[in-house]
């Protein structure tokens, strides 16, 4: 047996005189004892209340012995497809097979099957019929009711259905696990584990649900799109714990599964506790002739600091996984856990972050979160900050200000994302100045995602006019300290209430910044967001209005190619797109222009092609040369404002609202 690490062989429970294990987790990814990993987490908490748990990683869903490898567990097992949905592990937007697996030994893609924890489980019940099954991690708890698929596009069944299992513990699962575990262990029947926060179940009782919001029918959700999004919405205003109702849908008039409401966000000494679990850190040496598992290296050296988003933003599926709360760690835990890392023999000095969801979140966003919960239909941060928001760095400052004084460190990194409109609302300016002096190397990378505030509004971010405020501030406060630190903006096309419009203001915004990013996220239809919800029904769950839907790949890859349109290979998808938009007042060779028409193209364009001087311009002349990241917001008109008619077309008005991820 591995020392330390749980058993994951007959071997190593002999070997640490287990006769039998109380809980065997099956997972999709490969096990890695650390709290960035789901199962590791769950393992070491039900070991941590006196339950013997082993893991069995990445079964060969062909083999139905595979899953027999610890024999039978005494009280269930435990299901999760791992850090990812497994579909999303697996294709692009495009639905594109990957080729590499972060989380699995050496990379290797295919050692999990699609829809994993279906799989899994069905592979489970070939063997043991009865046996509790109880489902976690982000694919059940995001497929917890009725769902859209993007990739089989349809609407389908609670996970809880079609896997078979008996419950899910959905969110985080630290409270609900142990209280699972305890019941079973108490003699209660799995079927009578019906009153567990953070769970969902199955019943075909209806007497027995109580003080319970019905959901519309199954059967109503898949004749009409719109009592889909009227449903979504229902269940999106009840993810909060203390706040959140009861909620059930109906399958065949005689099976219902029943959402019970999200289990309380843990307290400070609760979070402490779970971290100061004993993980090995690392992944379990069987994988170490496989090459290891390469999603541990950007994690080992990381500290994660808070739990939970209150961003809102609308393609991002925390709200209904970790929630809007924000859960902290202390100083002390963290310190504590940064004690060990910097003495291991790999730490070269540099702690790659500390955060979270959103790393300058260390707290509720005002004082009523903690006892009377998120609001249900407002948010914290959109459209414009609430009035008892509260913006304060500090605490975030004195645990940066630790970390930096300890010994081996050279530099402590954030890259788990700021949230530049909360920084910008901080009138102190000393968290500023220290994340430029000593928090960025180089490069700092923020998400604006778009620029057109018609978009912006469905994405439940803020105006640009923000953006641009931060981004002024930023390049000031490295001038004042005398440092060349750049911005990288994170973008997204194809998002819902995006036409080629959107997309060209977007094009014209980067030609004015200069730069071309290297990758840009097309929107991917995730379960359990507002934007897919909206990518599904064409309208805005939260006020039934319709909205435009970019549905057609072809469509879409014409609005991701134009954010990359100084790329040769974009150039047909760029000019086609423009054509469409009504926009060839883009093609040619003046500096406002994006592409340039090709040979025997010119005399189409006529007088657009001309320069300014009124002069023709030249077909054999050499593209511009393409301006590296260190141009980027380092000029004076470095795309702090938009050129005035491109401002102009990002203003025009859109009454309807409409909404997309951790990242």
């Amino acid at each position: 047996m591995s020392h330390g690490f749980l058993p994951i062989s007959k071997e190593d429970m002999k070997e640490a005189g287990i006769e039998q294990l109380d809980f065997v987790y099956i997972c999709g990814d490969a096990y890695v004892d650390h709290p960035s990993f789901g199962h590791a987490i769950i393992s070491r908490i039900l070991e941590a209340h006196g339950y013997k748990v082993g893991i069995i990683a990445q079964p060969d869903w062909k083999d139905r012995e595979s899953i027999n490898r610890l024999g039978e567990p005494r009280l269930g097992f435990l299901v999760s497809a791992g850090n990812m949905d497994s579909m999303v592990n697996h294709y692009s937007v495009s639905k594109k097979r990957r080729t590499t697996d972060a989380f699995t030994p050496g990379g290797v893609m295919g050692k999990r099957p699609d829809y994993a924890t279906i799989v899994y489980c069905n592979l489970i019940r070939q063997t043991y019929k009865h046996k509790p099954i109880i489902i976690g991690g982000i694919e059940a708890s995001l497929r917890r009711l009725a769902h859209y698929d993007y990739w089989s596009n349809k609407l389908k069944r609670s996970i809880l259905l079609d896997s078979g299992a008996d419950l899910i513990s959905y969110g985080m699962g630290e409270h609900s696990i142990v209280e699972i575990a305890d019941a079973l262990d108490s003699g209660l029947d799995i079927k009578d584990i019906t009153f567990i926060d953070g769970t969902v179940y199955k019943t075909r009782d209806r007497e027995s649900i109580y003080d319970a919001i019905e959901l519309p029918h199954f059967e109503a959700l898949k004749a009409d799109k719109l009592e889909y999004a009227k449903s979504f919405y229902i269940q999106y205003s009840n993810t909060d714990p203390f706040s959140g109702k009861r909620l059930f849908e109906t399958y065949d008039e005689k099976l219902f599964v029943v959402q019970n409401p999200p289990a309380k966000p843990l307290t400070q000494s609760e979070m402490d506790s779970v971290y100061a679990l004993p993980y090995m850190r690392d992944y379990h040496p069987s994988y170490k002739e496989l090459g290891g598992v390469p999603a541990i290296e950007e994690v080992k050296f990381s500290l994660i600091s808070n739990r939970g988003c209150y961003g809102g933003c609308s393609f991002c599926a925390l709200t209904f996984h970790q929630g809007r709360i924000i859960q902290t760690r202390s100083h002390e835990s963290i310190l504590a856990e940064a004690n060990k890392i910097i003495w291991d023999p790999d730490f070269k000095g540099y702690i790659h972050d500390v955060g979270g969801p959103t790393a300058n979140f260390r707290a509720p966003a005002c004082d009523k979160q903690m006892t009377k919960g998120a609001c249900p239909h407002k948010q914290c941060l959109f459209p414009k900050p609430c009035q008892n928001l509260k913006v304060d760095h500090s605490d975030y400052l004195k645990l940066l200000r630790k970390l930096r004084e300890l010994p081996n460190v050279k530099k402590v990194f954030i890259r788990s994302g700021i949230r530049f409109d909360y920084l910008i609302y901080d009138n102190d300016r000393t968290f500023l100045r220290e994340l430029c002096e000593h928090h960025v190397s180089g490069q700092l990378k923020v998400a604006p995602e778009h620029i057109s505030d018609a978009v912006l509004e469905k994405m439940g971010k803020p105006g640009v006019d923000v953006y641009n405020r931060f981004v002024k501030a930023y390049k000031d406060m490295n001038e004042k300290i005398g440092k060349k630190q750049y911005l990288v903006p994170y973008l997204m096309s194809s998002h819902p209430g995006s036409t080629l419009k959107e997309a060209v203001e977007l094009a014209e915004f980067l030609r004015d910044l200069g730069y071309m990013p290297e990758q840009v996220q097309d929107f991917y239809p995730t379960p359990s967001t507002i934007s897919t919800c909206m990518y599904y029904t064409g309208v805005d769950p939260r006020n039934m209005q319709p909205i435009y839907v970019a549905v057609n790949p072809h469509e879409k890859a014409m609005q991701r190619a134009l954010i990359q349109y100084r790329n040769p290979k974009n150039y047909d998808l760029v000019y086609e797109a423009l054509v469409k938009a009504g926009r060839t007042d883009l093609i040619g060779f003046d500096k406002k222009c994006l592409i340039r028409p090709r040979q025997g193209e010119y005399q189409n364009h006529g007088e657009r092609n001309m320069r300014h001087d009124g002069k023709k311009g030249r077909t054999d002349q050499k593209p511009a040369k393409k301006k590296t990241i260190r141009n980027v917001h380092n000029k004076k008109a470095s795309g702090t404002n938009m050129n005035k008619s491109a401002k102009n077309r990002a203003d025009h008005s859109n009454p309807q609202r409409s909404v997309r991820k951790k990242k």
